[in-house]
């Protein structure tokens, strides 16, 4: 780039020389993230497939389990369908009942708040921190300060009438959000903490894993994600009767029996299957190497971008070691009209850059939806623009 800083107004043009100097402008474009199948991946799905269990029965479930439980640093993993269908159970194992609400950022993937409803419950949007992308705890306590008063041993929404059931912090693009904070407000409001750790795996906080810090927390493995099953998801606890009860809710609530079909309540058809997981086993032995792979692309990234005006990279929160699932570029200041122009000029090159998700309340389903002010979250999303971020961006380069 040279020892000039190229002006703010010049940003697409000079993100795009930067991508194409750190990747030379791939002739088929470059994805935002794509799965690192050049292990044994093939050979261990192939396995399951001769064994013939290939549905929700079958060996590939438990050791991957056991293999994610490891990794989580929790007793129990229970892998399921998506990160949806995780989240969903893990927070009618929380409590949350229909009609109640949940806290939760309005700057996260729309599966956040589905999964709230899918519970039959009503999201709450909350405001988020610049420094963890997270919930931010003081803005949640002023929040509770205005609206929320003491009922029936918990908290109830004054200005809804409705009883608020659990809180639900998501660690943003691999950043474990501020968890003492969180944690600590929980407890003073008689709050179950629920992780959204969907993009976490690997991430950790003051040495702890990313889904071991609440009662419950949901992972997903879909194809974008760090570790993949193709499509996946889990439920992780420490608690062994949450996680009993999680597998015989995601399994139709049959009663075990060598040959009769009786269920004791309404339940779902949520297990992994097998070939799904045989193809997470093999991922799995991958991770400390995608782990690796993704903080030394975060560095050349940091590297690339020091010298231009205008935009930094999003870092890791004090005390974290990020899973750097994706790579946030950040504009100095909110600008929707530069941050579009970035993508624009990014995705006519060939880099498929994304923007952070539109907020939440921004939705039509969830308009009326409760909401805080979210002078942090709505700053974030007209500075936010996510880099291509694939561990196979390092672990392909000669060398590597």
């Amino acid at each position: 780039m040279g020892s000039e800083r190229p002006l703010p107004e010049a940003v697409p043009e000079a993100v795009v020389a930067v991508l194409d100097a750190l990747f030379g402008r791939p002739p088929g474009g470059l994805a935002l993230h794509e799965p690192w199948l050049k292990g044994r991946e093939g050979e261990a799905v192939a396995a399951a497939i001769a064994t013939g269990w290939v549905s929700s029965a079958g060996p590939e479930v438990a050791r991957f389990e056991a293999l994610l439980a490891e990794a989580c640093g929790v007793p129990h993993a229970v892998a399921v369908s998506s990160g949806t269908a995780a989240l969903q159970v893990a927070l009618l194992l929380a409590g949350v009942e229909p009609g109640e609400e949940v806290l939760l950022p309005a700057l996260t993937f729309v599966g956040t708040a589905n999964a709230v409803v899918h519970a039959g419950a009503v999201p709450h949007f909350c405001d988020s921190e610049a420094a963890t992308l997270g919930l931010c705890p003081a803005a949640l306590e002023a929040r509770l300060a205005r609206i929320a008063e003491p009922a029936g041993g918990g908290l109830r929404n004054r200005e809804s009438g409705r009883r608020i059931a659990a809180l639900l912090p998501v660690h943003v693009f691999g950043h474990p959000a501020e968890l003492e904070g969180l944690l600590a407000l929980a407890a003073r409001h008689g709050l179950p903490l629920v992780e959204d750790a969907a993009e976490a795996l690997g991430s950790r906080r003051r040495g702890r894993p990313a889904g071991g810090f609440g009662r419950l927390a949901a992972l997903s493995f879909n194809g974008n994600k760090i570790v993949t099953t193709g499509g996946g998801g889990a439920v992780l606890t420490a608690d062994p009767e949450l996680a009993r009860a999680a597998r015989h809710l995601t399994s139709t609530a049959k009663l075990a029996h060598p040959w009769r079909f009786d269920h004791d309540r309404v339940a779902f058809n949520y297990r992994l299957p097998n070939l799904n997981a045989a193809l997470g086993v093999a991922q799995l032995e991958r991770l400390p190497a995608f782990l690796a792979a993704k903080r030394r692309l975060a560095r050349r990234y940091e590297a690339a971008f020091a010298g231009v005006a205008g935009v930094s990279l999003q870092p890791e929160p004090a005390g974290c070691e990020s899973n750097f699932w994706l790579n946030a570029l950040l504009l100095d200041q909110p600008d929707r009209g530069l941050r579009d122009r970035v993508l624009q000029a990014a995705n006519d090159a060939g880099y498929r850059l994304r923007p952070a998700w539109t907020l939440l309340h921004r939705l039509p389903m969830y308009a009326a939806a409760p909401r805080a002010p979210l002078p942090v979250a709505e700053a974030l999303e007209a500075r936010i623009v996510n880099l291509p971020s694939s561990a196979g961006l390092e672990l392909d380069r000669p060398g590597e």
